[in-house]
């Protein structure tokens, strides 16, 4: 039974990774995250025929790695017209590319990666991961809007500046994940062990 719990846990971990269509991810962003920026970027694409990604890698991307010719790799998984938000945290680097120069008009570059550094960057209590979620998801979200608005489209799902209850929960939702794990893979097991052994 502990074989199979473990194995449904990962499993559902991994869902939204494995499915993603707007998020090429390193398991670098958690699933709940992951959702929220499908939303986002199927809403996107619906309204204004434009594709919106995020792609979180592990990948050393120094500033001296051309993003350009970085994201070639992912050529297979981007249809264009697209505008891809490369985070790649292991190199404290974000930037935007684009298939078409024209679309640079469309969304201030230094706004929207302000919106994941000022919270990826923040002295608190929260975790890393939670930092990235929220961070990367503000960041996409604000990337979604600005171009929305140039279309003089209005985007239902995205989470605005504002909007902090969403914030928390999106927070709240990545550790009560993090608990989760926990217990299935550390309290469980030594909770079942002192229970066999009373039994006994």
């Amino acid at each position: 039974m502990r074989v199979v719990a473990r194995a449904t846990l990962l499993l559902l971990l991994l869902t939204f990774s494995i499915s993603s269509k707007y998020l090429l991810n390193d398991h670098i962003i958690t699933p709940k995250a992951s959702e929220i920026i499908e939303k986002i970027g199927s809403e996107l694409a619906s309204k204004c025929d434009i594709n919106a990604y995020v792609i979180a890698t592990h990948d050393k991307l120094g500033r001296g790695v051309n993003l350009y010719d970085y994201i070639k790799k992912y050529a297979k998984q981007l249809s264009e017209p697209y505008v891809a938000l490369i985070f790649a945290p292991n190199s404290k680097r974000i930037g935007i590319i684009v298939s078409d120069k024209g679309l640079e008009n469309y969304y201030d570059a230094s706004k929207v990666k302000s919106f994941a550094t000022r919270i990826i960057g923040s002295v608190d209590s929260n975790s890393m991961q939670s930092k990235y979620d929220v961070g990367v998801v503000q960041a996409y979200s604000e990337l979604a809007d600005e171009i929305a608005r140039k279309r003089a489209v209005h985007l239902k799902n995205t989470i605005k500046d504002d909007d902090s209850i969403l914030i928390k929960i999106v927070t709240w939702l990545v550790y009560l994940g993090s608990v989760l794990v926990f217990w299935v893979y550390f309290f469980r097991p030594i909770y079942m062990r002192i229970r066999h052994a009373k039994e006994k």
